[in-house]
């Protein structure tokens, strides 16, 4: 049994299974709903509902409150409908966004490299090819784990047959100590994308900055080496923050993009070198290094922010200070079932960050 869902104000008109949740069938038939975590604790996928009834699902009291419930809103990630259904959502799809469906796939381990201490590179085949923009991300199906993990993909589109992955090892995190401990060669994994509002506005002509730190270099990579693939002319910058020299991984990949393209450059900042590290770049944290870069002016620029919630929050004040706003400056923000609501909060300053 299915039911018909229409989406208002587009019109759109979507097929949702008996069991599956407004937002999966959505993306899964290119419809876009806003949305983050995806298991109703940050609120981003709420909508009205006009006509028709639905399982609330676990949303969380904090995301969903008692309130709201009564006027009739829902989370699209938990909600499961229990009739035809009419819902409004304030959609705002950028015009950069290609909207490729979301679909199923299994991806078989070709190869596991140490990219640093506590970062793993996991590479796929899949099945099939996947359409995506660089900067989307992926859900992955790990054996024993309940839920769903999200991990960016590093790899550039026109790779669409493989994946890549950066896994960072989060202490006692069950999904990412089993891709760390136990995923092997030859494993297959269910896979499913892509997901995500990060990715290049290629109509916007300014320069790009991209502010990575960790694993959160991933995105960011395949987002320049797919705009240097299809010739981009417009000034690139990567900003790429680690501690030290062990966690400054793929470094030699981008100072042969830096040398090979004139219009790429690379900035790699150490916060913490070691004495062993003989380091003689930028030292301090990496919006720091942003700052000195580009002597504290982004006007002109585009910035992409990828990296743990604290740079996040130092890059955005700086560029904010270096006189570059909201509609300039993009980010992904990813919120894991155990993070729970209050990791998903917005700086005050924006609406749509």
């Amino acid at each position: 049994m299915s039911y018909e869902v229409t989406v208002e104000p587009t019109g759109d008109v979507i097929e949702v299974e008996e069991g599956q949740t407004i937002l999966d069938a959505a993306l899964r038939q290119g419809v876009w709903l806003p949305f983050a975590c995806g298991h109703g604790t940050c609120a981003t996928c709420k909508v009205q509902v006009l006509e028709g009834e639905g399982d609330l699902g676990n949303a969380s009291p904090f995301a969903l409150m008692d309130m709201e419930r009564e006027e009739g809103k829902i989370l699209a990630c938990c909600c499961t409908p229990e009739s035809d259904m009419v819902i409004e959502a304030d959609i705002d799809v950028d015009e950069d966004f290609a909207g490729y469906p979301v679909l199923d796939f299994v991806g078989t381990v070709t190869e596991v490299q140490d990219l640093s201490p506590t970062i793993k590179g996991i590479f796929f085949e899949l099945d099939n090819t996947m359409e995506f923009q660089a900067g989307q991300y992926i859900n992955l199906n790990i054996p024993g784990v309940e839920g769903n993990r999200a991990f960016s993909i590093a790899n550039k589109p026109s790779d669409g047959k493989t994946l890549e992955l950066h896994v960072r090892l989060v202490p006692g995190g069950a999904g990412t100590t089993y891709l760390h401990e136990q995923l092997q060669v030859g494993d297959t994994l269910d896979v499913s994308g892509p997901y995500g509002q990060f990715f290049v506005r290629k109509s916007d002509e300014q320069g790009a900055i991209f502010i990575a730190g960790g694993s959160g270099l991933s995105s960011p990579q395949s987002m320049i080496l797919d705009m240097l693939e299809e010739g981009d002319g417009r000034q690139i910058t990567l900003l790429q923050g680690a501690r030290n020299v062990s966690e400054l991984y793929n470094r030699e990949l981008f100072e042969n993009l830096d040398n090979e393209f004139s219009n790429f450059t690379y900035v790699p900042a150490l916060n913490a070198p070691e004495e062993g590290d003989n380091w003689e770049g930028f030292t301090g944290f990496v919006h720091e290094a942003a700052n000195a870069h580009f002597d504290g002016r982004f006007d002109g620029n585009k910035a992409y922010l990828c990296g743990p919630p604290p740079m996040i929050d130092a890059a955005i004040t700086t560029l904010m200070h270096g006189r570059l706003f909201e509609r300039d400056i993009h980010m992904e923000r990813f919120v894991t079932a155990a993070d729970g609501a209050e990791e998903q909060s917005k700086s005050a300053l924006f609406k749509r960050i």
